[in-house]
């Protein structure tokens, strides 16, 4: 028996030798080569940036901060892998792009990396294989830039420069695990799980506080929290626990049978290695942090104090057991008719604008009966956290500066706005009032909230198109015999306004196009029809919540007339000058014979073509028309150049059917008056300084309104007018709605319409009042008007 254990011992020293000798001689021999893994930085915190022009804030040269000096990498062997390491470090969620031969200009000093290769997954730049930090070969003409994903991962502030720490143990996703079956969404009650190398791990609840549960439901999506049965966790938790110790039992004991024993060896059925077994599947809950400590104004787990385990991730939670969290949810999530009954009001006072997804957008208050913006100036988390909440979402997930949902029109109402993250109102802030010197709308502050999971994504899909924002749209259905499959939607009526509904759906921003015909896609893959009939207001979460037919009804049963959407993560959003409209506004009897062209354009009343031409004349209610764009992408009109229309008359081409209408209404909402404003030669008259002119429509040139820029319809051209030579003294509603037909996609149409008091003696008309639509407060409104206002141009 010795002689054989002397043997074994004899074999594994012999094995480890003729293994790791070798290798270690060959390390001592043999040279480092260039193109391995680069030397990571010995008591050095790196710092990344983004620099350079022209650029977006998260677009740029990438520089590096290291041994004291800011130097730049090498576009050599470059790739997204690449960039995705660096846009995460940088606090982005991922890369959309690369650039290189110094696209956004030459740097200057060190070339610190090059022919950097990442496979993507590692935490840091330094991770990556390179000819190592400071051995280079380039010239700054080769200087790398990266595109990053316009969004931020959870715990990161907006700053252009970060301060890079790589830490295995970061938080970076949480959830809540229901131990109630429920397949209602959201989940708002459960155990707390964080994100742990290809698994989840718990959060021992010893000393855990209320704030804590703040901290964690507002990350979820949820503006409050609320006391939870821990007993009723404790029963359930234990009852598992004892549940899979018996599965253990009979596990263990059953692998025993089969095979015995071997002489030397001790049974496993008991004794301590049982024992030991048992500890770990009770054990499952694998706890990973420790006495964790928030204030409850943090917006991200990962900024509390708290304890990480180290090396074995199911150490025990003594005396404790998972922390277990309940939230209550906004008016908009809530699915529990109890809920409802409680106070869960919103802000009437506080409002989102311009944002793709529900709980971001432009930050705009009520002051005085008119809404207004926000200037950025000292914007933090804090502050967009409190309007996060007092909308019913979550915590915020970023504070953006810079208007970066685009800018408002109106009067800035607040800046320096400073929260302390407790206030239940942005109004309980402190903040400075505002003067005409203090800021622009260039400065407009907006936010982007944390939002509740509903998974609505798992319900629709696009197929067929050329790239991941575009497709035929596919919806998830539940046949009578319980089997569930993707089908089409019936393209008739589709529009707009339901691909907005989609775009949101699938997280893949604004929509750009509704399409009713789909035929130059791919047909491969095509299901039958399994929706019709789909209407919406362009606000819901999901196309399940629009209306539509209750059984499949579609003339056109055919694929390739089926719904389809083309994405965008922008869009255009225009608004109409309502002041100036007021200030210009005046009366001209114009001659007959003065009005052959505009007759020809239909800009005047049916009762003109009665008139006794070219004699006589008709009175023009006249006034100019100055059209914004405050979106983020240029506002093109839906038809291509092949379509457009010339008009000799007028000498230009016309390329939209309909683009504005001017009403004027009675008081009991009835249109009197129109002016057919039917065709627009769209283009730049002026831009923001900074902003150059893209659109002319001189010489068959593009049309469109650049962002930032303005059309300018003055009030001495053509069809710039009303014809009410029909029409009596008295006091009307002026109202001009641009885009009426939502033929072409923007981030808001509340504010397409603008309406004014009118009052008209018969000789002169005068206007009060003028407004866009969303410009007051549903008080102010009613005030306005007593009756509902008339917005699609039709005679009711």
């Amino acid at each position: 028996m010795k002689t054989s254990r002397w043997w074994q011992r004899f074999s594994i020293i012999s094995f480890l030798l003729e293994v790791w000798l070798p290798a270690w001689i060959m390390a001592q021999t043999t040279p480092p080569t260039q193109g391995t893994t680069s030397p990571k930085p010995q008591n050095e915190r790196l710092q990344f940036r983004l620099v350079g022009y022209p650029r977006k804030h998260n677009e740029g040269r990438i520089e590096v901060f290291y041994k004291g000096e800011w130097g730049t990498i090498c576009d050599d062997d470059f790739s997204l892998s690449n960039a995705n390491v660096l846009c995460r470090q940088l606090g982005f969620v991922s890369a959309t792009g690369w650039t290189h031969s110094a696209k956004y200009g030459k740097g200057q000093g060190k070339i610190w990396l090059d022919n950097v290769q990442c496979n993507g997954g590692e935490k840091s730049i330094d991770l990556c294989k390179s000819r190592g930090w400071g051995n280079s070969d380039c010239t700054h003409d080769e200087d790398a830039g990266v595109v990053c994903k316009d969004e931020r991962l959870p715990g990161f502030v907006d700053s252009n420069v970060i301060d890079v720490q790589v830490d295995e143990d970061r938080v970076e996703e949480v959830r809540l695990r229901s131990v109630v079956p429920t397949k209602k969404m959201p989940v708002t009650e459960g155990v707390v799980e964080i994100k742990y190398k290809d698994g989840w791990a718990q959060i021992c609840d010893v000393g855990w506080t209320p704030t804590n549960t703040r901290v964690i439901c507002g990350m979820l999506g949820f503006p409050h929290e609320r006391k939870v049965n821990k007993n009723f966790y404790k029963a359930r938790l234990g009852k598992r626990a004892a549940e899979r110790e018996a599965r253990a039992k009979v596990k263990v004991s059953a692998g025993a049978r089969p095979c015995p024993p071997k002489a030397h060896a001790k049974p496993f059925t008991s004794g301590p290695w049982l024992k030991k077994r048992l500890n770990t599947e009770r054990q499952k809950h694998r706890y990973r942090l420790h006495s964790v400590a928030c204030v409850g104004t943090e917006v991200h787990l990962a900024a509390c104090p708290l304890e990480t385990n180290k090396g074995n991730a199911t150490e025990s939670c003594e005396g404790g057991m998972p922390a277990v969290v309940s939230c209550v949810p906004g008016p908009q999530y809530v699915h529990n008719s109890g809920l409802k009954k409680k106070k869960l009001k919103t802000t009437s006072t506080v409002r989102l604008k311009g944002g793709a997804k529900l709980g971001e957008g432009r930050v705009e208050v009520l002051k005085n009966n008119e809404w207004g913006t926000v200037c950025d100036d000292r914007w933090t988390l804090l502050s967009a956290s409190v309007v996060c909440r007092e909308l019913g979402f979550g915590s915020a997930k970023e504070a953006l500066t810079g208007a970066r949902m685009g800018e408002g029109m109106g009067p800035i109402h607040m800046n320096e706005v400073q929260c302390l993250g407790t206030e239940k109102s942005m109004w309980n802030c402190g903040f400075k009032n505002i003067t005409s010197e203090d800021c622009q709308h260039v400065e407009d502050a907006a936010v982007r909230c944390n939002t509740p999971y509903m998974a609505l994504e798992n319900s629709i899909r696009l197929t067929g198109g050329r790239t991941r924002y575009e497709g035929r749209v596919e919806v998830l259905s539940t046949e009578a015999n319980g089997t569930r499959s993707w089908g089409l939607i019936c393209g008739g009526a589709w529009g707009t306004k339901e691909a907005m509904v989609a775009c949101r759906q699938l997280g893949l921003g604004y929509a750009n196009n509704g399409l009713q015909e789909t035929w130059y896609w791919d047909s491969s893959n095509v299901t039958e029809m399994v929706m019709s009939g789909v209407k919406c207001t362009g606000s819901e979460m999901s196309l399940s919540h629009c209306q539509h037919h209750k059984t499949v009804s579609c003339q056109k049963t055919a694929a390739k007339f089926s719904a389809g959407v083309i994405c965008s993560e922008t869009a255009s959003d225009l608004v109409l000058n309502a002041p100036l409209v007021q200030q210009s506004v005046y009366i001209e009897d114009r001659p007959l014979h003065m009005l052959y062209c505009a007759a020809e354009e239909n800009c005047l009343s049916k009762s003109a073509a009665s008139a006794n031409w070219p004699y006589g004349h008709r009175r023009l209610l006249r006034f100019s028309s100055q059209i914004h764009n405050i979106g983020r992408a240029d506002f093109r009109p839906k038809a291509g150049r092949h379509s457009w229309v010339w008009h000799a008359c007028h000498g230009h081409y016309h390329s939209m059917d309909i683009f504005t209408h001017y009403d004027l209404l009675s008081s009991n909402g009835t249109k009197v008056a129109e002016g057919h404003k039917a065709s627009f030669c769209l283009e730049d008259t002026e831009c923001h300084e900074g902003i150059s002119k893209r659109y002319e429509c001189a010489n068959f040139g593009e049309q469109g309104i650049t962002v930032g820029c303005w059309d300018l319809y003055r009030h001495d051209i053509d069809c710039q007018w009303i014809d009410i030579t029909d029409i009596k003294p008295g006091n009307y509603i002026l109202q001009i709605v641009i885009n009426p037909n939502f033929e072409v996609a923007e981030s808001d149409f509340t504010n397409n319409a603008m309406k004014c008091n009118c009052k008209y003696d018969g000789h002169r008309i005068w206007l009060h009042n003028c407004h866009m639509g969303d410009a007051f407060s549903e008080e102010a409104e009613r005030k306005f008007e007593k009756y509902p206002g008339q917005l699609n141009n039709q005679i009711s």
